[in-house]
């Protein structure tokens, strides 16, 4: 019990310093869930009702590689939140790649830039979440036939509001 209001603390600090958002946690739905052979998820839910995906590894996560662990977990991402001080991270990112592969582009669109921008790295990833699919979170499992299984049933839609 204790460890888990530890881990909290840290969490709602980890978030503040490197992403610059202050929050204070309600409820953790997820504790500590693999989402991969070397990287685990934490799902909760703030005070004002946001719910958040924290996704740490031990390895190099690209922001493509947490956009695909969101969705085979059964989430929809509403927004990936950028480092701390720099809130046009991955469009940077997004363009030094692309221009490392197109060295004599000049104008470069945006639309251009969309695959590039998924080669951002992105270790620890903190995911503020839209929508729950199904109402199911699943956890990664390599002795399942998918690689996925049930890890917690749990409703939720985020109601847009002007």
């Amino acid at each position: 019990m204790t460890n888990d209001i530890y881990d909290d603390i840290a969490l709602e600090r980890l978030a503040k310093e490197r992403f610059g958002v202050d929050f204070e946690i309600g409820k953790v739905i997820a504790r500590g869930v693999p989402v991969s052979r070397t990287a685990d998820a934490t799902v909760f839910l703030t005070k004002k009702k946001q719910l958040y995906v924290y996704i740490s590894a031990r390895s190099r996560l690209v922001l493509g590689d947490i956009s695909k662990l969101i969705s085979r977990m059964g989430l929809k991402a509403e927004l990936f939140l950028p480092p701390v001080g720099n809130p046009d991270y991955f469009n940077v990112i997004g363009r030094e790649k692309f221009e490392a592969v197109f060295p004599g582009r000049t104008f470069v669109a945006n639309d251009e830039l969309r695959y590039y921008r998924t080669l951002a790295p992105y270790n620890p990833a903190l995911v503020l979440i839209s929508e729950v699919k199904n109402g199911e979170i699943y956890r990664y499992d390599s002795d399942t036939r998918g690689g996925w299984r049930l890890e917690v049933r749990f409703a939720y839609r985020r109601i847009r509001t002007s």
